[in-house]
C-alpha cells in the first residue's frame, strides 16, 4: 500500500471519511472532508515537480497531500525537506507535503490529525 492509500485508510478508520474525487479533469485528485461540517481537511494530488518549484524532474509527477496548519507552524515547517507552501491553496494556512518518502508516515498522519482538528473547530 502506497503512502497515499495509507492516508486514506487512516482517515477512514480514525474519522470515518473517504476520499471524494470531485474533478473530471483531474480524476486522481481527492479531498477528505470533515463529516460534520463538510470542510476539507486534506487534498491528495499528483502534481508535476516543476509546478512545485522542485527543479530536477521537470514534468515528472509527484504525489502530495495538502493539510491545514497553524500559520506559525507553517513558517517553520516549510524550511524542512518535504514541506512546501500549499499548492493551489491559501499559503497562509495550507501546507503541501511531498509523499516521496522525504517525510515520515507518522509525521504526515500527525499533521492530518492537526488539520482535521483545525477545520473541526466550532
Amino acid at each position: 500500500m502506497d503512502l497515499r492509500e495509507k492516508i486514506f485508510a487512516y482517515a477512514k478508520e480514525r474519522y470515518g471519511t473517504s476520499p471524494e474525487y470531485l474533478w473530471k479533469r483531474d480524476p486522481a485528485s481527492a479531498v477528505l472532508r470533515n463529516g460534520r461540517n463538510r470542510k476539507w481537511y486534506a487534498i491528495a494530488m499528483t502534481v508535476p515537480r516543476q509546478r512545485l518549484g522542485l527543479g530536477p524532474g521537470g514534468m515528472d509527477p509527484v504525489d502530495v497531500v495538502n493539510v491545514k496548519v497553524d500559520p506559525d507552524l507553517l513558517v517553520q515547517m516549510i524550511q524542512a525537506d518535504g514541506f512546501l507552501p500549499g499548492y493551489h491553496m491559501d499559503k497562509k494556512y495550507w501546507m503541501t507535503i511531498l509523499l516521496d518518502g522525504s517525510v515520515g508516515e507518522g509525521q504526515i498522519l500527525d499533521l492530518l490529525d492537526m488539520s482535521y482538528a483545525l477545520v473541526d473547530e466550532r
